[in-house]
């Protein structure tokens, strides 16, 4: 009877081990056992696999990053931190085709097994036994996925542990979650991983344009990623394709005339290469995406390819140590088109891995119109407003012309389009440079000046800091309506109206937009035919030293900026914008745009004829008074008299008043006449007194002084004129007794008249100055035509021009 309890003990316990007679309670108790397994290899043995949820994010260590264009066309690609290629693809960014090969070859039963496949794994060691080799694996895409990510030694004990990581794999994630987890990891030769950098590396497309045949293709190559490289064996991966093209045959996948037309496309691979277009563009976005494997641009690849190409045999023209840079925009999306930041990203003698679009560079004369465009815009100026290209001189500044002569009576249009310097400083003082300064930050373009930092005269000619990127910006505004609008690199994002800022309004920017539609240069020389090609706003420009070379060109398509010169900043004498920059601009237009079209006109901008000097109506304007007539473009019916200059213009009134005595001689209200009769007198600027017809000159409209005046009126001082030199003079160089090189000539600089100290300009350039009764004394510095002017303290002028041999 002792025993008794020991055994009932036994008994209970064979009971509890023992199943249960039900089989679904059977099957329960079986699941939760298989589940209480899993759960613990979990803890045992975790599963290191990556999210799949989270492919086409990819982070950096684990993807490579693959810059593409807008059409999604690979632009530059970096490989991940281990060396291997690696592009992130979803199931949907994969032709249907690779589904169902890869699936028919590999797997068939993918959607319906747990992660192993007995029968598989029945046939396999069936087909191997008799073959006494390795026929088949019996993996499924599960296990394969398990092995790339836990490797294990080909054994028995290897096997099992496969097995157990797909049942981990399919216990943790769906089958599309598993089936993505392939798709980029699967191994396709030397360091590809994955059907996304295979079909890009190989056949230069993206997974979801794969034909039926490189589908097929695609899906045998990770079984021998290394024997089936179409690239090295293509033999060998053309027999591999077609037994899994026989398969799809056979399981009903594809029909006899897919499978036919499969068969003659031949098997065609690229040796895989990574693209190289845009590469400072690409390096820049990377950094500023660093948790992005894919990173989609604007650009344009097939435009950028032509560009770099382009550039890069256009260079070849420029001595070493040059480089240009190029940026193309789509004015209505604002989207950058094409990007090259140097002439060759490989030259590291020209620089090439410097960013130019970026750089920080003096523009020279490009900023010009935006300085008309505010003076339009607050009602300064307008298009035909009469201006002065002649000497101004101040203490510390001292502007002068790139051709260093003087046109002197200029219209608004014409001194921009010739990109004369000295009307732009008179329009800038009137503006003044804080509010220039203030309209481009506000525009987003910072213009950094150097020293103090405080905006100047210097400012109009290029006397600070702004890059490509942002001159393009700047121009783009002609083309939509004065707004400025940041520039996109990501395709993408969507422009938002608050990140514009206006610069002036859609009448400014039309008018000039049409200052700048000059005719291009590169054209007939016919005036007839030039005036029909006026289909570009272009500008120009050259940095002090020859240091940098602009052009930029607008239409309402596109914007476009190139610039030439050498990155660190040595100057290159010789090279200019009209010379370097502007016939590259016009070839990427041709190519880009053959026929662009034109703006239309806004209602509020009106055509008017206008006279000279005044500036007024030809309608409201006497015809004693209206000297020449010009076409004016006028916004919003403003009309603005001729721009005045406090420092040479005095307090005189125009039109001026003068009267006369009875015998209609000049007087004034000191000269005893019993009558006086008021007259009206249009004034040319007076500086402008020695480029006018002589019928046109001030004394010249003045009739002789009244001798019954004691004093002679003020309008009657004696002109100011130079002494001692005739227009067309001839000086000759003399010769060193040893015969060395020629002694150029020296001057003596006199004038009498005027009032006040005179300043004097050789060829534009301010040479010195001197005392009413004083002589300078000036060496010329080189031979050929020489213009020397000079001007006294209420801004009179005079001038000569002579020759020196």
């Amino acid at each position: 009877m002792s025993n008794i309890p020991a055994n009932r003990a036994a008994f209970n316990a064979a009971r509890f081990f023992r199943l249960p007679q039900n089989r679904a309670t059977r099957f329960v108790l079986l699941l939760a056992v298989f589940c209480l397994l899993l759960k613990s290899a979990d803890w045992l043995w975790p599963l290191a696999v990556p999210d799949p949820q989270r492919q086409t994010e990819g982070a950096q260590n684990d993807f490579a990053q693959l810059v593409v264009d807008h059409h999604e066309r690979p632009l530059r690609a970096f490989a991940d931190s281990n060396g291997v290629w690696r592009y992130p693809v979803e199931l949907s960014e994969v032709s249907p085709f690779y589904k169902e090969a890869l699936l028919n070859y590999e797997d068939r039963w993918f959607y319906y097994h747990p992660g192993i496949n007995p029968f598989a794994l029945l046939r396999a060691t069936w087909q191997n036994w008799r073959c006494g080799c390795v026929v088949s694996g019996g993996s499924t895409i599960s296990m394969q996925v398990a092995r790339r990510f836990h490797p294990h030694s080909r054994s028995i004990g290897g096997k099992l542990e496969q097995a157990l990581r797909a049942l981990q794999l399919e216990w943790h994630y769906s089958k599309d979650e598993i089936f993505t987890l392939y798709l980029n990891y699967a191994p396709m030769g030397g360091v590809i991983e994955g059907v996304g950098a295979a079909s890009r590396l190989y056949l230069d497309k993206p997974a979801l344009d794969l034909s039926l045949a490189e589908s097929a293709l695609m899906a045998v190559l990770p079984q021998a990623p290394s024997r089936l490289r179409p690239d090295r064996y293509p033999q060998r991966a053309l027999n591999a394709r077609n037994k899994v093209l026989q398969r799809m045959l056979e399981f009903g996948v594809i029909t006899q005339a897919d499978y036919q037309q499969a068969l003659l496309e031949p098997v065609l691979a690229y040796q895989p290469h990574t693209p190289q277009l845009a590469p400072l563009l690409a390096r820049e976005l990377r950094r500023q995406n660093a948790d992005k494997s894919l990173i989609k641009t604007t650009l344009d690849a097939d435009l950028q390819y032509e560009i770099e190409d382009y550039l890069a045999q256009e260079i070849q023209r420029f001595p070493p140590s040059h480089s240009a840079a190029i940026l193309v925009l789509d004015n209505a999306s604002h989207e950058v088109r094409a990007y090259a930041g140097s002439a060759d990203f490989a030259d590291d003698s020209r620089f090439g891995h410097v960013d130019m679009v970026q750089a920080q560079r003096s523009p020279g004369s490009t900023l010009k119109p935006f300085i008309y465009g505010l003076a339009i815009e607050d009602g300064l100026i307008h298009s035909a407003s009469l201006l002065r290209d002649v000497p101004r001189y101040f203490t510390d500044y001292q502007p002068e012309n790139f051709t260093r002569h003087f046109s002197g009576p200029v219209s608004a249009t014409e001194a921009l389009r010739q990109s004369l310097n000295l009307p732009v400083v008179q329009v800038l003082e009137a503006v003044t440079p804080e509010r220039f300064a203030a309209a481009l930050a506000n525009a987003g373009a910072r213009y950094r000046i150097p020293g103090d930092g405080k905006a100047n005269l210097s400012m109009a000619l290029g006397g600070g800091g702004l890059s490509l990127a942002q001159l393009v910006q700047l121009y783009s505004a002609l083309a939509n309506g004065g707004q400025v609008w940041p520039l996109r690199y990501l395709n993408g994002e969507s422009p938002s109206v608050a990140g514009s800022r206006w610069l002036f309004s859609t009448e400014t920017a039309w008018v000039l937009n049409d200052m700048l539609r000059s005719p291009r240069p590169d054209r007939a020389r016919s005036y007839a035919l030039q005036d029909n090609d006026r289909s570009i706003a272009w500008k120009t420009g050259t940095s002090y030293g020859f240091r940098d070379a602009w052009a930029v060109g607008v239409t309402p398509a596109y914007t476009i900026g190139v610039w030439f010169g050498r990155p660190d900043g040595t100057p290159s004498p010789g090279h200019y914008g009209a010379l370097s920059a502007l016939p590259v601009l016009f070839q990427l237009f041709d190519r880009i745009e053959h026929k662009p079209g034109v703006l239309p006109q806004p209602e509020q901008v009106s055509q008017e004829t206008i006279c000279w000097p005044l500036g007024k109506s030809a309608a409201e304007t006497a015809a004693d008074q209206c000297f020449q007539t010009h076409k004016a473009w006028l916004v919003r019916s403003q009309l603005p008299p001729t721009l005045r200059d406090e420092r040479s213009d005095g307090l005189w009134r125009n039109p001026l008043t003068y009267w006369t005595s009875e015998r209609g001689l000049l007087v004034d209200s000191s000269c005893d006449v019993p009558a006086r009769t008021a007259h009206q007198l249009a004034l040319w600027p007076r500086p402008l007194e020695h480029w006018l017809p002589a019928s046109q000159r001030l004394r010249n409209r003045l009739p002789a002084v009244d001798p019954r005046c004691s004093e002679p009126p003020a309008l009657a001082l004696e002109p100011l004129q130079i002494t001692g030199i005739q227009d067309g003079l001839i000086l000759r160089s003399s010769r060193t007794r040893a015969g060395g090189s020629a002694a150029l000539p020296e001057i003596s600089l006199h004038a009498q008249g005027g009032l006040g100290p005179r300043d004097w300009y050789v060829n534009g350039l301010h040479v010195g100055s001197s005392g009413e009764a004083e002589t300078l004394s000036y060496r010329f510095s080189v031979t050929g035509e020489q213009e020397v002017v000079v001007m006294d303290a209420q801004g009179e002028l005079d001038r000569r021009t002579l020759q020196v041999e």
